[in-house]
């Protein structure tokens, strides 16, 4: 009897040794989400407090409000500037977390002008929402259903059909949207710029990129860090995809116009970087 016992823990030891041991294996945990990530950042006080409220503007739109179908059987809201000539050659720019407000459509009329034939999408992940102080914006950045976010952005890709070559550009929380869209638009994408967004942290995700991807940073960021930018790097070299990152001596949010805390030579250097970039993309001529 005694032998027995002995046999039985011995059995009972080494099949829970061996499950401690299995358990990583299995039930290992996934990449940390990069739009939970941003949405848990938009929600830290020292990230809000790095956002001053948007300083007013008086702006004389030179595109147009436009409306389109969502897969998701709803209807979303843009701001175009350009042709809009379906299947040609489309930029789409997504909003910081203030919205889509008169900075952003000034934004895509400036990007109209400077890239002759491009048609200029400002997407509204916000579906109209806007926020004038930190705090409603961190609230707006938080109800962000990412599934209608991703509808949105399905939908202007079908907008410009099916042959039409898309960049994509944003800032802030559109600077982490911007990557994310140039992964939904798949075999069409051309070309993707990220102002001091939050990086995808799966690998597996940025392997199916079909484009490289401008990063602007900054290296006062606190919250999409010069340690982020590094391990964005890490993992876009473990996806096979190139990634070009020009870091600026500034903080947050430097490029934004509304920002009080604008820095007009790093803005000025990361949109002529930017430019270039895209005329490059589109293989158009300065």
């Amino acid at each position: 009897m005694r032998h027995l016992f002995l046999f039985l823990a011995a059995l009972l030891l080494t099949t829970s040794t061996f499950a401690q041991k299995a358990a990583p294996s299995c039930c290992a945990k996934p990449a940390p989400d990069a739009l939970v990530a941003f949405a848990s950042l938009a929600a830290d006080p020292s990230f809000m407090s790095g956002h001053d409220s948007p300083l007013p503007l008086s702006y004389q739109e030179a595109g147009k409000l436009i409306s389109y179908p969502t897969p998701d059987s709803s209807t979303a809201g843009a701001y175009q500037a350009g042709p809009g000539t379906p299947g040609g050659k489309y930029l789409f720019v997504i909003h910081e977390w203030w919205g889509m407000n008169d900075y952003i459509k000034r934004e895509a009329d400036r990007l109209a002008a400077q890239l002759p034939g491009v048609t200029v999408l400002a997407l509204d992940l916000y579906d109209g929402k806007l926020a004038t102080d930190a705090q409603e914006a961190s609230r707006l950045v938080q109800a962000v259903d990412n599934n209608r976010a991703k509808n949105i952005i399905r939908g202007a890709i079908a907008r410009a059909g099916a042959k039409a070559q898309i960049a994509t550009l944003g800032w802030c929380f559109g600077g982490g949207w911007s990557l994310q869209a140039a992964m939904l638009a798949g075999k069409q994408a051309v070309g993707c710029v990220m102002y001091y967004g939050m990086p995808e942290k799966d690998v597996a995700k940025l392997r199916t990129l079909n484009t490289d991807v401008l990063g602007l940073f900054a290296t006062q960021d606190e919250g999409i860090s010069p340690a982020v930018v590094k391990q964005f790097q890490a993992d876009m070299k473990k996806a096979g995809k190139t990634l070009t990152v020009h870091n600026f001596n500034a903080v947050h949010a430097f490029a934004n116009p509304s920002n009080p805390k604008y820095d007009a030579k790093a803005a000025t250097q990361a949109n002529t970087i930017a430019l270039n970039y895209l005329l490059k993309k589109f293989k158009l001529k300065a």
